[in-house]
């Protein structure tokens, strides 16, 4: 099977990650106008695989590292917790089968794992409800000190994932583990997480940040109501991360691509066109491509590349990395693709019309990692 390399020089070695591990079940809505505050909706069940974001992260993670448990590979560690239940089996071992180390994910005996209800639109766009009240709140400072010899071990070869749906404050902690531990630091939030997640400080403990349109605009105090303007948009990250300089910044713009900002540039990576089948988990690939494209030690960005095609583009940074993985994931009604693979991702590509670099091929090689 075809995977990164990681580089030990510039990239990172393995991937500790914490957040929601759970599955859901996915509605297709009938009709495509919102759904209303007091509204009862007809919609199909559909057969479809939801999973919960940390879960749907590390998967592509270690598919497109090559993972297996055994040492000698790019490693994946989840903290967490799930229930004692037959969901809770279920995902531990897709997990594992993915090549995801799950010695960290301990079980609760009395609460269920995290679940989800996911609503899609006719136009393939859609939304969620999480339970509040599920066994992935009970995850604790003392399950981050049990992975806190491995993420000091690892340094500044180890990426610690920070993720939603999981209490704000063991979040604070993991960061300030990893920050201690000299790890690189990646955050997404929710859009309700965003003005406590400033409150308490996380920005700050974060050297990359992965953000939809609609929390980009509450992280710099837009109007969330009004079309964004994308122009006006970049102009506000600037402004952000003048007073953050350490910061990476990821904005997805949803079926348009995505904007990559750092160190004073940015890029904006084209997203092909495509038969758009579910967008839930889009913004987890493209979070997942972008960190295996740094682990593989490609650049983030390349400063001021703004295309508008997808087609004829030559395929050659980490943010191009995630765009091409989100972009094949929404070919898929599950929110992990299961034909995800390195493989099948260049194919994709060049289907669409780019093509792939030859630095981003330099650093691909054979792996021994079983295909889920």
């Amino acid at each position: 099977m075809l995977s990164m390399r990681a580089s030990r020089k510039t990239g990172f070695t393995c991937a500790f990650g914490i957040g929601g591990i759970g599955a859901g079940i996915v509605y297709a809505l009938q009709g495509n106008h919102e759904l209303g505050r007091n509204e009862s909706r007809l919609g199909d069940l559909l057969d479809s695989r939801d999973y919960c974001k940390l879960h749907i992260v590390l998967h592509y993670i270690a598919r497109l590292m090559g993972s297996t448990p055994g040492s000698g590979s790019f490693r994946v560690w989840p903290v967490g917790v799930v229930g004692e239940d037959a969901t809770g089996d279920r995902i531990l071992s897709e997990m594992s089968h993915a090549g995801i180390d799950t010695r960290f994910v301990r079980t609760d005996p009395a609460l269920k794992t995290l679940s989800s209800v996911c609503f899609v639109y006719p136009d393939g766009s859609g939304g969620n409800i999480t339970s509040s009240n599920s066994a992935a709140q009970t995850l604790a400072v003392e399950d981050l000190r049990a992975a806190a010899p491995y993420m000091k071990a690892a340094g500044a070869h180890g990426v610690a994932l920070c993720l939603p749906e999981i209490p704000l404050e063991v979040r604070r902690k993991f960061l300030e583990l990893a920050s201690d531990c000299g790890n690189y630091r990646v955050c997404s939030f929710a859009l309700g997480d965003i003005e406590q997640a400033q409150r308490v400080g996380l920005v700050s403990l974060t050297d990359l940040l992965a953000l939809n349109q609609d929390e980009a605009s509450a992280l710099f105090g837009n109007d969330p109501d009004q079309s964004p303007d994308w122009g006006l948009l970049a102009g506000h990250a600037a402004d952000f991360l003048g007073a953050y300089p350490q910061l990476r910044l990821v904005i997805s713009a949803g079926p348009r691509g995505a904007y990559g900002f750092g160190c004073g540039s940015s890029q904006f990576c084209p997203a092909p066109v495509v038969q758009t089948v579910s967008t839930a988990g889009a913004g987890d690939a493209l979070l997942a491509g972008i960190v295996s494209g740094l682990a593989a030690g490609i650049p983030f960005i390349k400063p001021n590349q703004h295309g508008s095609s997808f087609s004829h583009r030559v395929l050659e940074t980490a943010l191009d990395l995630g765009v091409l993985n989100a972009s094949f994931s929404v070919t898929s009604i599950h929110t992990i693709h299961p034909d995800a693979s390195l493989e099948n991702l260049f194919g994709f590509a060049e289907l669409n019309g780019a093509s792939i670099s030859d630095a981003l091929r330099s650093v691909c090689c054979e792996s021994k990692a079983e295909a889920p």
